[in-house]
């Protein structure tokens, strides 16, 4: 197992020693160095490389997503992944657009902690399910008002997706879409599953991506 290098980004001592002591125990996650802002990771880039830079939306001076931006432009092999309390559309599509390669809340347990760096380091993105519910529905609630998304896409959906799919829009989770039409949980996965599939997407992350790219989400 690789060892894998994460530099935290935060500009509260208490958020830094509890991250810390929450990666403490892991066998393959080492924290190389600490800083409250912009300033002092680039000065501390210039002789330690991460393979991962943990790090605030909220930071003095420079904001973590223009942070994000510069890290994507000069030091792109180093991965990106946000924790922060603001969940909100604004915050967590323009993360997306800087170039983050994942998303958390700052409540997160640290399971989910520990598997978002691991599949952070292994090259794939990853974001919570708090964050990926906030991307599905804002994308969904454009879908619904017709901003730019192709019709063939959406004609392709038969009348119980596109009953979830008002649902979803409309804030309901799988438990209560299930008991409004009478099915199982598993059963609204599944459909949710293939709305995504029937507009060619591979999972959320590529699902905003497109919307960014398609200007159906104003940044």
């Amino acid at each position: 197992m690789s060892e894998i290098k994460i530099i935290l980004v935060d500009d509260h001592q208490i958020v830094r020693d509890g991250i810390k002591a929450l990666l403490s125990d892991s066998l393959n996650i080492k924290v190389i160095g600490e800083v409250k802002n912009a300033y002092e990771l680039f000065d501390l880039l210039k002789t330690q490389i991460p393979d991962i830079v943990l790090l605030d939306v909220s930071l003095p001076t420079m904001s973590g997503i223009e942070v994000s931006k510069i890290l994507s432009s000069h030091f792109p092999k180093i991965k990106k992944l946000m924790l922060s309390m603001y969940t909100s559309e604004d915050f967590i599509f323009n993360a997306i657009k800087s170039g983050v390669n994942g998303y958390l809340p700052k409540n997160i347990t640290r399971n989910e902690l520990l598997k978002a760096i691991n599949e952070v380091s292994d090259g794939r993105e990853y974001f919570s399910k708090t964050i990926s519910d906030t991307i599905l529905k804002s994308y969904l609630k454009s879908a619904k008002y017709g901003n730019n998304v192709s019709d063939d896409k959406l004609r392709k959906l038969t009348k119980r997706e596109n009953e979830i799919l008002l649902y979803v829009v409309e804030g309901l989770h799988n438990k209560d879409i299930a008991e409004k039409l009478n099915i199982s949980i598993r059963t609204v996965e599944t459909h949710k599953t293939n709305i995504m599939h029937k507009l060619n997407l591979n999972g959320t992350v590529d699902l905003v991506k497109f919307a960014i790219k398609n200007n159906i989400i104003e940044l």
